[in-house]
């Protein structure tokens, strides 16, 4: 069974207990989708409004990025959970002889670096996401401004617990030139995505106050 299909009582229960999955990325998965829908109702209200005419376009290309994310997210929340159940099967193959350390061995860095493009998903989706939420809060229904800041609230706070399930997982792979890349990607990411995070925040800030 999916784990997002699951109530929300049974997923944090499920989160709670000393099960091995869902896990923290699986976790930040479901946040960053929480994000992109906090932010798509924003811009759900502003559709099909007369006062918003002029920016219907605009919002309606917003809203298929913030959908796309939401559902990509939710689709890693049940993926990373699958990756590190594998993580685990790798670490519990045998070690007995020395094939079979060097089998347990390339299994586990295998397993690792799939694991580690799960929460990798959730940072490029959660910027994807962010990335759009400047132009929202300019255009959308001022009624819903605040959503658009739990949004972005939420989406940074959704990057950033991914990036750490990313670099949890890099620790352990013994790949120089795979750590790099993927450290170099994580930073560029990091940085796009907290500028707009933090753009969209302080235009909520100053609907919220005029």
């Amino acid at each position: 069974m999916s784990l997002v299909a699951e109530t929300v009582r049974d997923y944090t229960q499920r989160l709670a207990s000393d099960q091995p999955t869902p896990g923290g990325g699986s976790a930040a998965a479901v946040v960053g989708a929480l994000a992109a829908a906090s932010a798509a109702m924003a811009a759900n209200f502003t559709m099909g409004k007369k006062k918003f005419n002029e920016v219907q376009a605009d919002i309606e290309r917003i809203l298929e990025v913030l959908n796309t994310q939401q559902q990509r997210l939710l689709e890693l929340a049940d993926a990373d959970a699958d990756a590190y159940s594998k993580v685990g099967a790798a670490y519990g193959m045998p070690r007995d002889t020395d094939e079979e350390k060097q089998s347990r061995r390339e299994a586990i860095q295998e397993a690792l670096m799939a694991a580690a493009e799960m929460p990798m998903g959730v940072v490029e989706a959660c910027a994807a996401l962010l990335a759009a939420l400047p132009e929202l809060a300019d255009k959308c229904n001022p009624n819903l401004i605040s959503d658009v800041g739990v949004g972005a609230e939420l989406g940074l706070a959704a990057l950033r617990a991914a990036q750490l399930n990313v670099e949890v997982n890099l620790a352990l792979i013994k790949h120089e030139d795979y750590n790099s890349q993927k450290r170099c990607r994580l930073s560029q990411l990091a940085t796009e995505a907290g500028e707009a995070a933090e753009q969209a925040i302080e235009k909520v800030k100053e609907a919220i106050v005029a």
